[in-house]
């Protein structure tokens, strides 16, 4: 994966106190209906379970199952009690080696950790990533695209990284959390591929991919917010790239299915010859994570 590919991903995780020209924000994608019950943990971003939606088959995720977040810096201690009263015994983190030194999830002692990294931070990317936007060297434009080409690499640039995720989530007999940075786009993407899985079809998996937006919405706003009252602090700075590192797109899941149709055919080949799940396999994950 190309290093500015990487850079423009990690730029989410700077603190937003920078900014550009006062200006209108755009009004992002938004999911059209909220499948899940609404569950508030303190300090964790994101966080929800996948279920009660229906696949092509009529069948329904089971609730309970499956969970997504943003990182686990911040929990409580006294929010443990919370994490295990819905089962979470195992949590799998998809973020680099840098993210989780620099912001290590704040566990229970009786859950199973595992991290997954499909892309490393070498070096000094992200001091490097900031410098480029508070100087400008980054517009709009040039995040987009960034983050289109990102989710292309994702999908298919270490396929046996994405399969042992995966297989560790559909293998999995108790509760998993499995959960990136922001919880967004690492997360939106392997929740899209699970739900492929399960034989969901398209609208259901953008309308859950897209919650991430109604989940985050105060937290995005008031960042941009902040970003756009301090515009002084850095006015060569387009607020734009924090826009588009910000919420989700359409487009950015698109881009990934259509980088797996363009490369191996279609999401089923994908499924069956880059995951190695057969058809059979395939079969025996919906009987279990639906009903």
């Amino acid at each position: 994966m190309k290093d500015l590919i990487k850079i423009s991903f990690l730029i989410i995780s700077i603190f937003c106190v920078f900014s550009c020209q006062t200006q209108n924000f755009p009004t992002p994608e938004y999911g059209q209906y909220e499948t899940e019950p609404h569950i508030a943990i303190k300090k964790i971003n994101n966080f929800r379970t996948v279920g009660d939606i229906k696949n092509i088959d009529g069948r329904i995720l089971k609730e309970g199952k499956l969970y997504r977040s943003g990182h686990l810096h911040k929990l409580k201690k006294k929010s443990f009690r919370e994490i295990q009263q819905l089962g979470i015994k195992e949590i799998i983190d998809l973020r680099n080696s840098k993210e989780i030194a620099e912001k290590p999830d704040h566990l229970p002692d009786n859950v199973v950790y595992k991290n997954y990294s499909a892309f490393e931070d070498k070096g000094d990317q992200l001091d490097q990533a900031r410098k480029l936007v508070l100087k400008g060297k980054v517009n709009g434009s040039d995040a987009h695209k960034r983050m289109i080409d990102f989710y292309k690499d994702y999908v298919t640039e270490n396929p046996e990284v994405i399969k042992k995720i995966i297989t560790e989530v559909l293998e999995s007999d108790q509760p998993v959390l499995y959960h990136c940075t922001a919880g967004k786009d690492r997360t939106g993407i392997t929740t899209a591929l699970i739900l492929a899985i399960l034989k969901f079809d398209k609208k259901t998996i953008y309308n859950e991919y897209l919650l991430s937006n109604n989940y985050r919405k105060k937290l995005v706003e008031k960042r941009l917010n902040l970003a756009n009252n301090l515009h002084f602090l850095y006015p060569k700075m387009d607020i734009h790239v924090l826009e588009k590192l910000s919420w989700v797109e359409t487009g950015y899941l698109d881009s990934a299915f259509n980088e797996i149709d363009k490369k191996y055919g279609s999401i089923d080949v994908y499924i069956h010859q880059v995951l190695g799940i057969s058809e059979n396999k395939r079969q025996e994950y919906i009987q279990k994570f639906t009903y």
